[in-house]
């Protein structure tokens, strides 16, 4: 019996043991990536909008090695186009930082590539079915073999196969100068990436702002009031005194649109005290304003006043 008695303590610490390694592997295991918990009306949803952007360190970090395979982006984006397999990702990412430290969201319009320089644009067609969209390029990826691109869940919804899980698509390489040839400026902005980012909040922290009131028809109004058609516009989504509150209601946006999410500075008239207003643009073609308008308002996050040249228009 007392030969029998190490080798028990000896059995029972191995399965504590084996017990521990296994509860402690299953707590790491992330999350099966799927889609949004309510279905998505696609239907509304417009292309990202090409515009000539600078190619910044972040996010091109070249070469970089991932699972032991080494990748060398490419120069330049022009004229590159490929066939292969595309896929999506979804939840198990959305709120995730992407390859150059912006917020990934799975109902923008974006993409993860493993060479092109970051952001880059693309116009991606299923071959299947000839749907087509246009998306940027903002996150590194997929690192599969056999896999030449990753849609956001939205975009690859749009073409039609996010129930598959993959298409065979085209991808073609979009010059923003022969896309969008005018260019516009935006009013002075805070620069926002002097002070860290706080980590993504629900969206209701946007509640201790102040958000614009609701406008009866977007399109409408923005035909109505629109004061020049040279005048670039933004649409301001909130207003905060604290700076801090206002770089996270911008990071909670900015994956949602296409557009630049920015932070403007003002000074209130009455209590001399700084207003931090989060606003999307420039937007220089009223049409496009309008679909931009009627998207975030339909997906019910806030109201929006459209502002011309500081000028606020809206009810």
């Amino acid at each position: 019996m007392r030969r029998l008695k190490p080798l028990l303590i000896s059995v029972m610490l191995i399965s504590i043991a084996l017990a521990g390694c296994t509860a402690g592997f299953r707590g790491a295991m992330p999350p099966a990536d799927g889609p949004p918990l309510h279905d998505v009306d696609v239907s509304g949803v417009a292309d990202a909008v090409p515009r000539v952007e600078a190619i910044r360190r972040a996010g091109n970090k070249n070469p970089y090695t991932v699972l032991g395979q080494t990748y060398h982006l490419l120069e330049t984006s022009r004229g590159y186009q490929e066939v292969g397999v595309a896929s999506w990702y979804g939840s198990k990412f959305h709120g995730n930082k992407t390859a150059n430290g912006e917020t990934y969201s799975m109902y923008g319009m974006t993409a993860a590539h493993k060479t092109l320089p970051i952001p880059s644009y693309v116009r991606v067609t299923n071959l299947d079915n000839k749907r087509s969209v246009v998306v940027r390029v903002n996150d590194r990826g997929p690192f599969h073999d056999n896999r030449i691109i990753d849609l956001s869940y939205v975009a690859a919804k749009k073409l039609g196969y996010e129930k598959h899980g993959t298409a065979r698509v085209e991808v073609t390489a979009i010059d923003p100068k022969d896309y969008q040839p005018n260019t516009v400026q935006a009013p002075a902005l805070v620069d926002a990436t002097a002070a860290a980012v706080p980590q993504r909040t629900a969206l209701s922290d946007a509640s201790e702002g102040r958000g614009p009131r609701p406008n009866a028809n977007p399109v409408a109004e923005i035909a109505a009031r629109d004061p020049s058609s040279e005048k670039p516009a933004f649409l301001q989504i909130g207003a905060y005194t604290s700076y801090q509150s206002a770089v996270r209601y911008r990071d909670q946006i900015a994956g949602l649109t296409s557009y630049p999410v920015n932070i403007s500075k003002t000074q209130t008239p009455v209590e001399q005290t700084s207003l931090f207003k989060v606003m999307v643009g420039p937007i220089a073609d009223r049409l496009q304003l309008a679909q931009v308008r009627r998207r975030l308002e339909t997906l019910g996050l806030f109201k929006s006043f459209v502002v011309y040249d500081a000028q606020v228009w809206g009810s």
